[in-house]
């Protein structure tokens, strides 16, 4: 007799997740990296609470430059009360939580309990990508943005509009790139989650622009420095193209088909996933929106990709984007932790080490463009637009078992909770 497939794997990948984890938080938090992200900020908020300037630094060196508005300050100010060291094991101790919480939320949101065979993947699968790795070791902000993420997306899911703006608001005070969701929220009519997402960062850069010493220093310095596009650790297609020396045509033409790929993607999900799958509308359509704000921006970077893991879970469902294989080779590109420098062939080996996100980025944008469209062509030829752009289901299956019940489903098999199965988008209490 067979042992259960999912004891299998569950024996399998809660060491494997567990001890990974612990290796980043052990060894690789403790050996730091070249790149500190941290002593920037560190320094920022001791100047903040001394009232000091802080947008005081040379932008022309390739070193971590301090870019937070003053609402940023103000929210960073706390670790200035500790000396460093104290401060960054902290901060890594509550990125480290935002981590966990923000995997258990986005499970529950999509109908799978700690007991599942699908945690320890999840969990193991984080860990183990280069944005949740790096973001440990160069003690970034960006895990607390993937919290704010999942949150307010399982909050919008639930109704809970006005909760759901907060989270989106202290992330825009400290960085913008959940900026995307505004847009959505306003196309899901979901108005209320509008008044705190921006009522929370302008009271929080007032209040910060009041205590700061040189806010207008941001202004004048420090915008200026964002818009423009820097030619080293940066993904986007304008990064590249400063390294690589395209020309400006090439460069306008590449942003513009990006652009309208994720337009019309966007589109396609509005038109026929809003209502039909909520959950896979809003993890998916954020995912392609952000992912083309980093290639078209002047700053992209690979730990931005973390925030794509609503989009990559929805790989349960059957309409999901992520069903086939050129999806998940670019989920490697901007994701896996492998790094293509090599020896042998140095020019190749430094092209593909600098391009792998972007490419993996760029793939993700056609795949999704092209898995939606040709839905939509096959649908207008087959004459069944009126019941969807997904292909029927073979005769005999039950309805809906394919779609959104699907991960309740293996749910009711692997949690054995009191409460019992849990529904796609909807948290236990």
């Amino acid at each position: 007799m067979k042992s259960d497939p999912v004891l299998v794997i569950k024996w399998i990948l809660w060491p494997l997740a567990i001890l990974t984890l612990l290796q980043r938080l052990i060894v690789l938090v403790p050996n730091r990296a070249k790149t500190d992200d941290f002593t920037t900020v560190y320094t920022a908020a001791v100047r903040f609470l001394r009232h000091e300037p802080v947008y005081v630094e040379n932008y022309d060196t390739v070193d971590p430059h301090y870019l937070y508005a003053p609402s940023g300050s103000l929210l960073m100010a706390p670790f200035g009360y500790f000396d460093p060291e104290t401060a960054r094991n902290i901060f890594v101790a509550l990125s480290t939580i935002a981590l966990l919480v923000a995997l258990y939320v986005m499970l529950r949101m999509f109908g799978y309990g700690l007991n599942s065979a699908v945690a320890p993947a999840v969990l193991f699968f984080a860990v183990m990508t280069e944005a949740v790795t790096n973001t440990l070791v160069y003690t970034n902000f960006n895990l607390f943005l993937l919290l704010a993420e999942v949150v307010a997306m399982a909050l919008l899911l639930k109704r809970k509009d006005l909760w759901a703006g907060v989270p989106l608001g202290l992330s825009f005070a400290v960085k913008p790139l959940l900026a995307v969701f505004l847009l959505l929220i306003i196309l899901n009519r979901q108005w209320k989650a509008l008044i705190t997402a921006i009522s929370v960062p302008v009271v929080l850069l007032g209040i910060g622009w009041a205590l700061a010493a040189d806010p207008e220093s941001y202004i004048d310095r420090t915008m200026p420095y964002l818009g423009q596009a820097r030619d080293y650790y940066n993904s986007s297609i304008s990064g590249n193209a400063a390294y690589f020396g395209l020309p400006d045509w090439l460069t306008l033409l590449l942003k513009a088909a990006v652009v309208v790929m994720a337009l019309i993607s966007v589109y396609l999900l509005y038109r026929y996933y809003r209502t039909s799958n909520e959950l896979l509308w809003w993890s998916t359509s954020a995912g392609v929106l952000m992912t083309a704000m980093w290639l078209v921006g002047s700053l992209g970077q690979g730990y931005y990709s973390m925030l794509l893991f609503p989009m990559l879970m929805t790989v349960v469902f059957r309409s999901s984007v992520m069903t086939n294989w050129p999806a998940w080779l670019a989920v490697y590109g901007f994701l896996s932790y492998d790094f293509w420098l090599s020896g042998k062939w140095l020019a190749l080996g430094r092209s593909l080490a600098y391009l792998k996100c972007t490419l993996g980025w760029t793939l993700l944008i056609v795949v999704t463009f092209c898995v939606l469209l040709y839905r939509y062509l096959d649908a207008r030829a087959e004459g069944r637009l009126d019941q969807g752009i997904d292909r029927p289901l073979p005769p005999g299956d039950e309805p809906g078992q394919h779609e959104r019940h699907e991960p309740a489903t293996v749910a009711a098999h692997t949690d054995t909770g009191d409460d019992g199965p849990v529904a796609p988008g909807v948290a236990r209490g």
